[in-house]
């Protein structure tokens, strides 16, 4: 009976070990309060390796915000964010991205006047390792470094279709090229985990098509874990393995898109007609 007992109890140990390692996002208790008001408040999410999870909720409900937390540009007032097993809560930006989190935001924010893929190259140059000095003087070691990020920025443009638009402006791209553009360029920093804040504002329906096949796509090419923030339920509900619902701050609902859509807190906070239209 012992012996039952010992075994029964190791291979819990070993699933729930099994688990935590596989975890590579977890939110605890986060609190963000802008004076006396409180943008968003006890959230918790964990997500695991490979997963994409779709974050919803009215405008204003804390999305943005639950993004801003992760990637640094906030100190959350309670609560922490852990990282591939590290607490990174309130660390800058630039080392967040270094330790393999990536971002989009809602308006797209490309250097228009670039090509496309000197925009890509922006990125790159976060994880170049030769100084400042060498670069002014153009070293071997320099020189070697930035013909092997032009060619990396080649090789992804052409892994997303985008190759033959490098020397194009970016600013002169179609909006869905735009975006695809914006999502390579977070890619060039080689993300564990990418955060996409309303990739689909703004597309026309053929457009959002080709970004849900597209998302799908880059998840799996480059075993990326997606957290995604969109208003777009075609989107959400078409691509996305578990949803999150926030309203005023606080987490109202969690499950799959089924579940989501027939759960009437979320529908009368949030989905209404749109649920139904979908449905």
């Amino acid at each position: 009976m012992d012996k039952d007992r010992n075994r029964v109890a190791r291979s819990i140990d070993t699933a729930v070990l099994r688990d935590s390692q596989d975890e590579i996002l977890k939110i605890e208790h986060v609190t963000m309060k802008f004076g006396g008001l409180i943008a968003v408040n006890d959230f918790s999410l964990s997500m695991k390796r490979g997963e994409l999870v779709g974050l919803i909720g009215p405008n204003g409900a804390g999305k943005t915000t639950v993004f801003n937390v992760i990637t640094g540009q906030y100190t959350p007032s309670d609560g922490r964010v852990l990282f591939d097993g590290d607490d990174i809560t309130g660390l800058p930006p630039d080392i967040i991205v270094t330790r393999g989190i990536a971002r989009t935001f809602q308006n797209v924010r490309l250097f228009n006047g670039l090509t496309v893929l000197d925009n890509v190259l922006v990125s790159y140059h976060s994880r170049i390792r030769s100084s400042f000095l060498e670069a002014v003087f153009r070293t071997k070691r320099h020189l070697e470094e930035e013909k092997a990020m032009r060619q990396n920025g080649i090789d992804l443009l052409r892994q997303v279709g985008l190759e033959h638009l490098a020397n194009e402006e970016a600013g002169n791209l179609p909006y869905g090229q735009q975006r695809r553009l914006e999502i390579a360029r977070a890619l060039a920093t080689s993300p564990k985990l990418l955060l996409l804040d309303e990739p689909a504002a703004g597309m026309n329906p053929e457009e959002t098509r080709q970004l849900m096949k597209f998302i799908q796509d880059i998840r799996d090419k480059y075993a990326l874990t997606i957290l995604l923030i969109e208003h777009d339920m075609h989107v959400v509900m078409g691509i996305c393995e578990r949803i999150r619902v926030l309203d005023y701050g606080i987490s109202i609902a969690e499950g799959s898109p089924v579940e989501i859509q027939h759960n009437q807190r979320v529908i009368q906070a949030y989905l209404g007609e749109e649920e139904r239209a979908y449905a």
